[in-house]
């Protein structure tokens, strides 16, 4: 059989792969084959899809002499799948890093530029221009990136990307620090790029709730968010960049290593969103404020009442208020001290 192309299985294949091609190749290895004329070849089967990419695969042989189908061994099938892709991202990975040197000459030149100088120390980026600016800021890195995450809710296709940006500036010898919510903990694409990028040296720390979403480069250049979610504003005067990252520094130092999964730590950060709960009803927040100032979505932090009404036999939140009123709550009670390094 001919290798196989990568751009004949992608995402869709490798769903339908995962699903039922998969639990079909165990079935027929179980019995040692299938029969051509078995029900479940049959071209209006739900099966058929799956058998056809194994045959296309290369999983399943005919055997002409005897009519049936039969297994043959995947890790003589799965390099002809995974390398194709491996050296495909690799390709993409190498060609992302010199357009972005390509982008980093003309972004030095613009920056001596008459130009530059008269717009300012503010630029506003609108939508489609934020992705490959920041693209371009990072691959222009020489020593540090500091960024704040928020909230969670970052898409796959977007973490991937950023991967794949960040670890190839750790690679060139720039540290890195990131903050997230605690409620990051709980996403499994966070863990992902968590796990890349610490393994190449970058240090990840969660908190209960701090400032809005930042990158700061080198501390020359902050990127904020701007009046709405599709403008961004990257600011480059020296004094609003150090106040900046002086909020990072007090917000970093308050935060908990995101690699730490001890008991100890992990009760405490139930007590720190407790506590944070505490004060977003106190202060009077409706409900879908306080889950964005969480980083959770409104189900979970109904989830959080609800632990609260019980625990404080509270039927209504009127009573939940009025009896964390008796005992004196206010959200701002001493978690134990515990140390915070990583």
């Amino acid at each position: 059989m001919e290798g196989v192309g990568v751009a004949e299985h992608g995402p869709e294949q490798r769903d339908l792969f995962q699903t039922q091609a998969a639990g079909l190749y165990e079935t027929i290895v179980g019995t040692s084959g299938i029969s051509e004329d078995d029900p479940r070849l049959r071209p209006e089967h739900e099966l058929r899809p799956a058998f056809d990419l194994l045959v296309e695969l290369g999983l399943l042989q005919l055997d002409k002499t005897t009519a049936t189908w039969v297994p043959e061994d995947p890790s003589n099938v799965a390099s002809r799948v995974v390398s194709p892709l491996s050296q495909r991202a690799t390709t993409l990975l190498e060609e992302s890093s010199e357009w972005a040197r390509a982008f980093a000459g003309l972004q030095q030149s613009w920056r001596r530029s008459p130009m530059a100088q008269s717009r300012g120390p503010f630029t506003y980026l609108h939508e489609g221009a934020i992705g490959p600016f920041l693209t371009a800021l990072v691959a222009e890195a020489e020593e540090e990136m500091l960024t704040a995450q928020p909230q969670a809710g970052r898409d796959p296709q977007t973490l991937a990307a950023a991967a794949l940006r960040d670890t190839a500036m750790l690679e060139r010898g720039c540290s890195m620090r990131t903050l997230y919510q605690h409620s990051a903990r709980r996403s499994s694409v966070t863990h992902k790029y968590v796990a890349a990028v610490t393994s190449r040296g970058a240090q990840v720390r969660t908190l209960d709730e701090f400032f809005n979403r930042m990158i700061v480069v080198d501390r020359r250049v902050a990127v904020i968010p701007g009046d709405s979610l599709s403008v961004a504003l990257a600011v480059r005067e020296p004094s609003v960049v150090a106040y900046l990252v002086d909020v990072f520094e007090r917000a970093w130092e308050r935060a908990r290593p995101f690699t730490n999964k001890e008991s100890s730590m992990m009760r405490e950060i139930a007590v720190e969103q407790r506590a944070m709960t505490i004060r977003m009803l106190i202060e009077g927040h409706a409900d879908p404020v306080s889950a964005k100032r969480l980083g959770v979505s409104p189900r979970t932090y109904a989830g959080y009442i609800a632990d609260l009404k019980t625990e404080f036999e509270a039927a209504t939140r009127f009573q939940l208020g009025y009896r964390m009123g008796q005992q004196g709550l206010s959200g701002h009670e001493d978690v134990e001290p515990d140390d915070h390094g990583g």
